[in-house]
């Protein structure tokens, strides 16, 4: 019996039905729309999203005239709704692989058990009693779809999960996954207590060697009709898609050898099942070609199936055994033979058959066993390291760090096998461009890294650097190595090779500016500039390309630098850091304008700034253009370094309009209109127009949409009696219903209003203890809005109650730590400062405070705040279930505490 017979069952049970909520024709019009878009031209599939909201409408419960909840009920509005789910699955072939990665285990369950349902399974039937070949072909396939999902099902839930961090807790949605993760287990419970049947059904369908079909849009149509309509076309052997017998096969092949290797590791015979079901799959999809399977297998997962396989059972055929690298590797390691284990390596280089992760693994294994004190591995390591660098050059990945640690004191025999290896890895004659470049790049920067001229001589005179590098490039990276480093003495009589006869000053003048101008690498930058300052002292070359602008606010700043080099290479590298900014080149104007930052911060603090401005803005535009296209919210620290900006009035700081505009319009953009409108320092009020302005008397309203939002003439308002109508009226309220916590927050703005904020913190404290039972629930998100907590935060920090303000910063959606810390420098607190800090929850406040109280020389209070750091529950590592519940615990105890204070 299926994981949801009884359910459906009940659902189906004669009942009394409520009426449909949506009218028939809107119904029509629906299934007309999903009709269009199943059948419309586009390549890309509807989205399965459409499924869940189809099923979750037709499984709403109803409610009878009692009040009670009822069952959904079996009505004709339902069975379209289920209809139109199984016609959004039908449009994708059914694909498993599609439906998986996007539905949930109970909707996919729903799902499945609907199809058996329209596929005229008889409810209850229990699908290993059934005779496969006795029934419609489409019968058959909605059986074997089912089984083929419970297995996968119970494969894929024996998997570790990563969980996902949730964001503000919110009641509802924790309700839902509660009860969504409930339901999934209890499925699982089922489909692992009915494995054995389903195994066994598909252990005979693979005995069936026939043609199935499956439902497709037309043939569910077929189906829908009232009795007496149909032809009988669906019960005939041609109706739907055809599925033909091996692909059938295939794919069962594969779903049944995954689950015999999940139960198998502690079974011989089972897990040698699975290697021949594993090892058929393979067969299938060399003869058939995967291109021609309705449902697709993926391979490199298959080939990892059977290498595991192929590892763990022990097999009488060693020859073919050795046959594959896997197993040639694994013996080699055994046995120590690393010899023919560098040999592998060095062949497969060519071929690219191991896969880089393994490439890696058995690396890392190489070097536990050197670290364990094998002084002869060391070498070997060095070898399978070069083998995989080049490996990884060849195929475009970064250079792995372990490479460079183990090239710091290269020597002769280190070059002549990483030679070696670069030759044996490329063949020439049938190399792409593509490939040779990649090696010629390669080898290019090892000679740029190299302080032994000798050595940077046996690379360049090499048969391979030959080849691979034309003329120019060989002179152009000589008179690099002669003049990059000082360290490199230049008297003595260089080698032959790197003789040459220099060309005329202005040649070579001319051709460094060429260079000057097309480079973006601000190494190359800087050493072309310190060559041609060497040359002459005449000339101001940031002035060589008329494409270099920077903006004349700090064009005055730049110009005015003393040191000719240094003011070229600080206007050229934002010149063009602000170039590469506009086409979008985010990489190398990052690159720039990091190394003029790093520049400037050794003279000129103003400098600095400018360059940390500009750098927000093009982080601003990197996320804009990168994540934040797909909806992804950038990182705090982004959001606080905006805020920063559009609170910074350092006196003398040349500052670009722009940049401020794109800090506001970055906030609007990701809804943080609340900061832009919250109460700000008048003097920032005053000089900066993008803050909208300082709302200290404005009160909320519970239903915002009457009042007006415009008033004609402000002269004919008496604003003083409209004050102090509010005041009554609310007052008056007030004393109708006491815990009105809406009217309690009103109450409290009037008083934050007119500067009595003892006042305003008790009606705060009221609005939150009255929809809490006095803070022993969590208070609603929408009675402590972040603006509410900011107001609080005031309050306190104008009754110089700083360390409340540490805490409360704590409480908005993005800890304020600029805040919190500015209130911890305080040191004329009217509160009670270190009892406070068990009310603290974030380590890093904590952190600042011990930093703080040792600093100060406070041994006492330093050693509270280390023991409030030291609680187990406020551990990182520590799951988030946990951490929350200690953050709200805390608060708990905090706004009590404080509700005892100003009650």
């Amino acid at each position: 019996m299926s994981a949801e017979a009884a359910d459906r069952e009940a659902a189906t049970s004669s009942r009394p039905c409520t009426p449909p909520q949506t009218s028939w024709f809107e119904f029509l019009l629906e299934e007309a729309l999903l009709e269009q878009h199943l059948q419309k031209a586009s390549p890309d599939p509807p989205p399965v999203q459409l499924i869940v909201q189809f099923l979750e409408q037709a499984s709403k419960p109803s409610v009878n005239e009692q009040n009670q909840v009822q069952p959904p009920p079996d009505n004709k509005r339902n069975r379209i709704l289920k209809l139109l789910a199984l016609k959004v699955a039908a449009h994708l072939k059914w694909d498993l692989d599609v439906l998986e990665k996007s539905l949930s285990v109970p909707v996919l369950n729903m799902l499945l058990n609907e199809l058996l349902c329209i596929s005229k399974v008889p409810p209850g039937t229990k699908h290993v009693d059934v005779d496969l070949s006795s029934l419609p072909p489409t019968t058959a396939m909605a059986i074997l779809l089912y089984n083929r999902w419970a297995i996968r099902t119970i494969v894929q839930s024996s998997f570790p999960v990563k969980q996902v961090k949730p964001g503000p807790p919110q009641l509802n949605v924790m309700n839902q996954m509660q009860q969504e993760k409930e339901l999934t287990e209890n499925i699982l419970k089922v489909l692992k207590e009915q494995a054995a049947d389903s195994i066994l059904v598909l252990e005979r369908a693979l005995k069936l060697n026939k043609d199935l079909y499956v439902h497709t849009i037309r043939t569910l149509d077929l189906l829908a009709m009232e009795p007496g309509m149909v032809n009988g076309e669906t019960e005939n052997s041609t109706a739907g898609l055809k599925i033909s017998a091996e692909e059938i096969q295939c794919q069962v092949c594969y779903d049944l050898g995954a689950i015999y290797f999940q139960q198998g590791s502690t079974n011989a015979a089972v897990h040698e099942n699975a290697k021949e079901k594993f090892f058929k799959t393979k067969e299938l999809i060399a003869k058939n070609g995967s291109s021609s399977l309705h449902f697709t297998i993926d391979e490199e997962r298959l080939a990892g199936y059977c290498q595991a396989c192929g590892v763990l059972t022990s097999s009488s055929d060693d020859a073919s055994q050795q046959a594959t690298p896997y197993s040639q590797i694994h013996s080699c390691m055994k046995s120590g033979n690393y010899q023919d284990l560098v040999k592998i390596f060095l062949e497969d280089n060519l071929t690219l058959s191991l896969p880089v992760q393994f490439r890696q693994s058995v690396l890392r294994e190489l070097f536990q066993k050197a670290q364990q004190g094998n002084d002869a591995l060391d070498e070997v390591c060095f070898k399978v390291c070069v083998c995989n660098t080049v490996c990884d050059v060849l195929q475009g990945r970064i250079i792995d760090i372990q490479f460079c640690q183990l090239f710091l004191k290269p020597n002769k025999e280190k070059i002549d096998f990483l030679l070696e290896v670069c030759s044996r890895s490329i063949n020439l004659e049938n190399a792409s461009e593509v490939l040779k470049r990649k090696m010629a790049a390669f080898l290019k920067n090892l000679c740029l890294g190299l302080e032994d001229l000798q050595l940077v001589f046996m690379i360049s005179s090499h048969e391979l650097f030959i080849k691979l590098l034309k003329d120019d490039e060989r002179k152009l990276l000589i008179d690099q190595m002669r003049k990059r480093s000082p360290r490199i003495n230049l008297c003595t009589k260089p080698v032959t090779s790197f003789y040459d006869i220099p060309a005329s000053a202005s040649v070579n003048i001319g051709q460094l500016e060429h260079q000057l101008i097309l480079s973006v690498d601000p190494w190359r930058i800087r050493q072309i500039l310190i060559e041609l300052h060497g040359m002459t002292s005449e000339r101001q070359f940031w002035t060589i390309s008329n494409k270099w602008e920077v903006p004349n606010v700090y064009g005055n700043v730049i110009l005015g630098i003393k040191d000719n080099l240094t003011r070229d290479l600080v206007y050229i590298l934002m010149a063009k850091g602000l170039h590469c900014c506009a086409i979008k080149d985010f990489v190398h104007a990052k690159q720039l304008f990091a190394a003029c930052l790093e520049l400037v911060t050794e003279f000129s603090p103003k400098l600095r700034q400018v360059m940390l401005n500009e750098m927000l803005l093009l982080d601003i535009y990197t996320h804009e253009a990168g994540a934040g296209v797909s909806g992804e919210r950038p990182p705090s620290d982004l959001i606080s370094r905006v805020r920063g900006y559009l609170e910074m009035r350092v006196p003398d700081i040349p500052l670009r309009q722009v940049i401020a505009e794109e800090c506001v319009a970055f906030l609007l953009n990701w809804r943080e209109n609340e900061y832009l409108t919250m109460q700000v320092p008048l003097p920032l009020v005053q000089t900066n127009p993008y803050v909208k302005e300082d709302i200290v008397n404005d009160i909320a309203a519970e239903h915002i949409s009457i009042w007006p939002s415009s008033i004609p003439n402000l002269q004919s308002v008496d604003f003083e009696a409209v004050a102090v109508t509010v005041k009554e009226l609310v007052s008056y309220a007030l004393t109708i219903n006491a815990n009105n916590h809406f009217w309690l927050i009103i109450q409290a703005d009037i008083y934050f209003a007119t500067n009595q904020y003892s006042a305003a913190l008790h009606y705060y404290l009221q609005a939150g203890a009255v929809c809490s039972d006095f803070f022993n629930k969590m208070v609603p998100p929408d009675v402590y809005t972040d603006q509410v907590i900011k107001r609080m935060i005031k309050c306190c920090s104008l009754l110089n109650c700083h360390t409340q303000v540490a805490i409360l910063c704590q409480f908005l959606r993005e800890v304020d730590y600029k805040t919190a810390f500015k209130a911890l420098q305080e040191q004329n607190s009217h509160d009670a400062m270190d009892s406070y800090y068990e009310y603290i929850w974030d380590v890093t406040i904590l952190e600042y405070l011990t930093y703080l109280h040792h600093k100060r020389g406070e041994t006492d209070k330093r050693q509270i705040a280390i023991k409030a750091i030291g609680q187990t529950e406020l551990n990182a590592s520590n799951p988030e279930e946990v951490l929350q519940l200690a953050a709200q615990r805390r608060k708990k105890k905090f706004l009590q505490a404080m509700a005892k204070l100003y009650f």
